[in-house]
């Protein structure tokens, strides 16, 4: 197994990846994969990239703008359609390399990424299958649920002021992107193992989920496509998943996995990779 680190550029910003290959000099077909909302590569991703690569892919996976090793400002801010740009120029760049069979694509996205497999899969014709899990489904109603009602109004005062500081030149403001004691916590410390997760996440990366609607977009996808959901997600409500699945034309599967919307980074990742694998193996191998 070879791995190189790759810098490819998008927009006027840098982005750091790492290509995982068999080593051999074989054009093989090839998984682009990236992260969540505030999730870096170096997390989780390792894990998936190996069991595919063994299974005969090649994989791609780097770091979204303004997280983890790639440039772009401000930190710690979530941009989905900047990031829905950014994975196709992560596209355009791996169908270049040696290693990569250009006709032979598939994403894989997880959580807020997972949203955007799912639209990148309805715009680029050259996404061979897709595979998303946990995913996004809808920023406005992810926005509503995960904010409490009585504290909206302030939160949202909090985001225009922050808005109008920026305008004046200030500091973009940061919020915790894990609360103590929260799901997100518990999965920071499992998988930050390389202590890079910066625990941070601008106050604008709220507002714009609530323009960001991947279920609009998947009665537009022809390629073949897998939603792994786990049962008891809450974070991304498995209910909202299984919505999104049914509006789906494509050739598609379910594949439902037990606990929560974190564990397919824990305890039911193996499962998700097979799952994941499965997929992959059928619409990329054949």
């Amino acid at each position: 197994m070879e791995v190189r680190k790759l810098l490819f550029n998008s927009d006027n910003a840098t982005l750091h990846g790492e290509l995982i290959s068999s080593g051999d000099g074989v054009a093989r077909p090839t998984i682009v994969m990236s992260h969540g909302l505030s999730g870096i590569f170096a997390m989780d991703l390792p894990f998936y990239a190996d069991h595919f690569v063994k299974r005969g892919f090649t994989c791609f996976m780097y770091d979204h703008r303004n997280w983890g090793l790639s440039s772009g400002w401000p930190r710690c801010e979530t941009d989905p359609w900047r990031q829905i740009s950014d994975m196709r120029e992560a596209i355009s760049f791996v169908r270049q390399r040696p290693e990569v069979h250009s006709e032979k694509i598939g994403l894989w996205g997880t959580s807020y990424s997972g949203g955007h497999v799912l639209t990148v899969g309805a715009l680029d014709m050259r996404v061979t299958c897709i595979v998303s899990q946990v995913p996004l489904i809808s920023g406005s109603r992810t926005f509503e649920k995960w904010i409490p009602e009585e504290k909206k109004k302030e939160f949202l005062e909090r985001i225009m002021k922050d808005l109008n500081s920026r305008a004046e030149g200030a500091i973009p403001q940061t919020t915790k992107a894990a609360l103590v004691g929260s799901e997100t916590e518990e999965w920071v410390k499992s998988s930050d193992i390389r202590n890079r997760y910066v625990n941070q996440i601008t106050l604008r990366t709220f507002d714009l989920m609530r323009t960001y609607e991947p279920l609009q977009f998947v009665n537009m996808i022809e390629k073949p496509v897998a939603l792994i959901v786990a049962k008891e997600d809450t974070q991304t409500p498995v209910e909202w998943q299984v919505e999104a699945f049914e509006k789906i034309r494509a050739t598609k599967k379910l594949y439902p996995i037990e606990g929560r919307h974190y564990d397919v980074y824990g305890k039911y990742k193996q499962a998700a990779a097979e799952a994941a694998s499965e997929w992959f193996s059928l619409y990329l191998l054949k």
